[in-house]
């Protein structure tokens, strides 16, 4: 796209509103841009609508007008989540009609340089530890994207005061696939595994999503990738940035690395080796958040973080809510709730963090995916299985043949009652010394507005236990 002062006087179409979709609004409107913003949520449903309509912007809620996309529209900035196969994208791609995410319009308009995070699992634990240890260095960082806030509220502070020293953005595939010039300094994979298909269509689109956060660096950038991911490996050959390599398996000539003792350990470009702190020291538990410290640790060295206050980081970070959060212990029963796994990879490596038997709650939307790879961890982990959502006889399918003896499949279809059915089965199930496990496997959207809110729903259903 152009840059945005260069719609001043033009049709600019923002579809979805929610943060981003307000704030992209908001942004056009001020350069001077024609904006209409359609949501096809009634305007009971959109907190947001009032407001934009208050500064003279038109706001179209409950239905998609079918004349609202035409040749003299010169720009669509569209919501993440809307897949393109709807009329209105449709529409403008049949009439060239360019279309972005509010990620692309926020590069064009910030002053701050961008560290870029995306990944099919770890990226809001990565990108919050990031922002922790700079803003513990002292380097002003501001924190948007697919957590927290868009993008485009960032730029808006700008407007009133300096530009932050960085912005840390958490990026998903529906957001870097909607862009085009977006540069980030530094930029960072730290997994690729199938999921979002349901969106994508193919494991190929995906993929190129995702490296959308590459195709425009230069040498003067850094890409930071995990060197034990066959993608994140070949990608490390392809892209034109500066390499950083982060590993839980091997030793690295250059980059962050598990040394044979545990130490986690960064080896700079003279060969020289940096102890960091050991593994047995990080403040979160699970081999995959060993990961995700590691690329943190990258991240923040390139950004100018002392080592001592990213190993002080490390050590005092405690995770994030909804990533194996502990929510409380009844009866000697511990009870977690790891709503973000939203698909089976993650929920996979949540079972293998922990060393008592579990009762797993799990199910949601159903995204076409096997869920084969959780069997043996199910055999091995796993005491009693409660599924709920669009995946439950799926994943009841897959607790058979991992030989599970208690499965509880709940066809309660109101998620309030769901959540609170499954929290009362599994109570029944466990006995002292087990984990309850909220761990979905699954995306939310089959029941609930958000995996926060489900993991909301279960925390309350587990302190109704008392």
């Amino acid at each position: 796209m152009k840059h945005p002062s260069a719609y001043t006087g033009q049709q600019v179409i923002i579809l979805g509103l929610a943060r981003s979709g307000s704030a992209a609004a908001k942004l056009f409107h001020k350069l001077g841009a024609q904006v209409t913003v359609n949501d096809r949520k009634e305007r009971t449903e959109c907190p947001e609508a009032d407001e934009l309509a208050a500064l003279g912007i038109c706001v179209i809620c409950g239905y998609h007008p079918e004349d609202l996309i035409h040749q003299d529209v010169a720009l669509i900035v569209k919501n993440p989540g809307i897949p393109y196969s709807v009329p209105p994208l449709q529409c403008a791609e049949a009439l060239g009609i360019e279309i972005v995410t509010e990620v692309e319009v926020a590069y064009h308009l910030t002053k701050t340089p961008i560290i870029g995070i995306t990944g099919s699992n770890g990226k809001t634990t990565t990108t919050t530890l990031v922002y922790e240890i700079l803003s513990h260095a002292g380097l002003s960082p501001a924190v948007a994207g697919n957590i927290g806030r868009a993008m485009c509220e960032v730029v808006l502070e700008e407007e009133e005061t300096a530009p932050y020293g960085w912005l840390v953005t958490e990026l998903s595939s529906f957001q870097l696939k909607g862009t085009e010039s977006f540069r980030p300094k530094i930029a960072c994979l730290l997994n690729l595994y199938e999921t979002h298909l349901d969106y994508h269509g193919t494991m190929e689109d995906y993929r190129d999503s995702k490296l959308k956060l590459f195709r425009n660096q230069t040498p003067d950038d850094v890409a930071v990738v995990n060197a034990d991911n066959p993608v994140c490996s070949q990608l490390a050959e392809q892209v034109q940035a500066d390499v950083m390599r982060f590993s839980i398996e091997q030793e690295l000539v250059h980059g962050v690395f598990v040394q044979q003792d545990g130490m986690i350990t960064y080896r700079d470009k003279t060969g020289k080796s940096h102890p960091i702190l050991p593994v047995r020291e990080l403040g979160i538990p699970g081999s995959y958040n060993v990961e995700n410290a590691l690329a943190a640790t990258a991240i923040a060295i390139l950004a100018g973080a002392s080592l001592d206050i990213i190993s002080h980081t490390l050590r005092t970070f405690g995770g994030v809510e909804h990533r194996l959060e502990y929510v409380a212990e009844i009866g000697r029963v511990r009870y977690v709730n790891n709503s973000k796994a939203t698909n089976a990879t993650a929920a996979k490596k949540a079972l293998e963090a922990v060393s008592e038997p579990v009762v797993l709650i799990a199910g949601g939307l159903d995204r076409g995916s096997d869920m084969m790879e959780l069997a043996p961890v199910l055999r091995e982990r796993v005491k009693a299985l409660v599924v709920f959502g669009e995946s439950r006889r799926k994943l009841q399918y897959v607790g058979e043949l991992a030989g599970l003896k208690q499965i509880h499949v709940i066809d309660t279809v109101d998620a309030a009652s769901a959540i609170s059915e499954a929290v009362e089965r599994a109570a029944a199930l466990a006995v002292p010394g087990d984990v309850v496990m909220l761990n979905p496997a699954c995306a939310s959207w089959d029941m609930f507005p958000s995996f926060e809110e489900r993991g909301r729903m279960f925390k309350e259903s587990v302190h109704n236990l008392r």
